[in-house]
């Protein structure tokens, strides 16, 4: 056994623990939730999670285990499922995601203390186990095996584990080793890392390197990560800049990050954003209605947290990709948090800015380097009365939603046809709750 715990001497002769960090993993979460619901066995059910009432293009948020085995991509479309298989369609009801995923989390609570547990995403979490061995006797293999026979036998929603020395090499571990292991649980320390993925392709498989970074990777010649760790670093720094430091370390499988310096990370600057994928083709006219929209929730989420913003960032993504993404951006002489400002910027720079001809799918707005609203200053042109009387408008707006639900209060623009602000309140992430 790897994974057995164990030390290292240092050059002044004194020892030092190895950590042990795991990385837990459900698969296909949210159509493992809809198979538990159903009665069905999540490892053998043919389900995929998609909202029906959608065109045949809507995107399948999860595919079940059974029908990845026959061939079906995750994330991929309805049509693109062969009519030959026999499936389930199921609609998404993301508060039901949500609270499996709260259930599970408790379950780790009873093994761990919430310091040494980081929530990666709704289904999958790194924890710091080194510190528990001793106390429970048992392997790092062994504790994951019984968090997740727990996890199982609680919820029906089965797991994988990956186990390493750092939290890169667990990650690594549970997205391409432990896929291949009967109990679906496997180990890294950097010595398996280098024996047995260091020739591994697709460098994608690999935590956080996408496709573009494959690809500069590739016109470098490098294509697997041995070739990258003899890569001359000055060309590496000088291809991504400071970025190429954690390349770096991953291609010999370390990583300095820590669980505990997560916990203690600030970040220096804030943000708050929004963003749509529109279900049609939208007109220039009825997209501004959206952004209006969009703007309108978006400062009262400000105000809400009692933040103000002084750079404003609008994303438009034209329909089938005719012309390419639209990014621009607007510093405001004054910080505020006015609807009514933050409104008309914007409007101003979507008119400026958008080809009025193509139609469009995506609008990402964000409210850049936000801080608190005490240090506000007002500029000399504005009406301070008038935005005072705004701010008391809008926190009396948050209070209402607060207790009688996202749609008790609705502007005149949300009631149009083209409007999405009623369906989207009813929705959580932009899907069914």
């Amino acid at each position: 056994m790897h994974d057995t715990i164990s030390t290292s001497s240092s050059s002044d002769c004194s020892t030092h623990l190895v950590r042990y960090y795991m990385c837990i993993d459900f698969k296909s979460f949210y159509a493992s939730v809809e198979c538990v619901e159903r009665g069905l066995n999540p490892l053998t059910a043919k389900l995929v999670v998609a909202d029906p009432d959608r065109s045949k293009g809507t995107i399948c948020l999860a595919v079940s285990p059974a029908l990845k085995a026959l061939g079906v991509k995750n994330r991929c479309r309805i049509f693109e499922i062969p009519d030959s298989i026999d499936y389930v369609v199921a609609k998404p009801r993301m508060q039901l995601y949500i609270d499996y995923s709260a259930r599970i989390y408790k379950l780790y609570l009873k093994y761990l203390s919430k310091d040494d547990i980081q929530v990666y995403s709704i289904d999958e979490s790194f924890m710091d186990v080194t510190e528990y061995l001793s106390l429970y006797k048992c392997t790092p293999r062994e504790l994951a095996s019984k968090i997740m026979a727990d996890v199982l036998s609680t919820t029906g929603i089965p797991s994988a584990c990956g186990i390493g020395t750092n939290i890169y090499l667990a990650k690594v571990a549970l997205d391409i080793t432990a896929k291949h292991s009967p109990d679906r649980i496997s180990f890294l320390d950097e010595d398996l890392y280098k024996k047995s993925l260091w020739h591994h392709k697709p460098l994608t498989d690999f935590w956080q390197i996408g496709n573009g970074i494959s690809n500069r990777l590739a016109s470098l010649g490098i294509t697997t990560m041995v070739e990258l760790a003899h890569t001359d670093t000055e060309l590496l720094y000088k291809t991504f800049g400071i970025n190429a430091s954690y390349l770096i370390d991953h291609a010999w499988g370390k990583e300095p990050t820590t669980i505990s310096r997560i916990k203690a990370y600030e970040c220096s600057s804030h943000s708050l954003s929004s963003g749509q994928v529109l279900m049609r083709d939208y007109k220039f006219e009825e997209a501004s209605i959206i952004l209006k929209e969009m703007v309108d929730l978006l400062c009262l989420d400000l105000v809400d947290k009692h933040l103000i913003t002084d750079n404003i960032f609008l994303h438009i993504g034209y329909s089938n990709y005719v012309l390419p993404s639209l990014n621009k951006s607007k510093k405001l002489s004054t910080p505020t948090s006015s609807c009514r400002i933050l409104t008309d910027s914007f409007i101003k720079l979507y008119n400026e800015s958008v080809d009025r001809t193509t139609p469009i799918r995506r609008i990402s707005i964000t409210f850049g380097k936000v801080f608190d609203e005490s240090f506000e200053q007002y500029d000399l042109f504005y009406d301070t009365t008038m935005l005072e009387k705004e701010r008391s408008i809008q926190h009396s707006v948050n209070e209402i939603k607060h207790r009688f639900g996202k749609n008790a209060i609705l502007k005149g623009m949300n009631l149009l046809d083209c409007a999405t602000t009623r369906q989207r309140n009813s929705q959580i992430g932009g899907h069914n709750a």
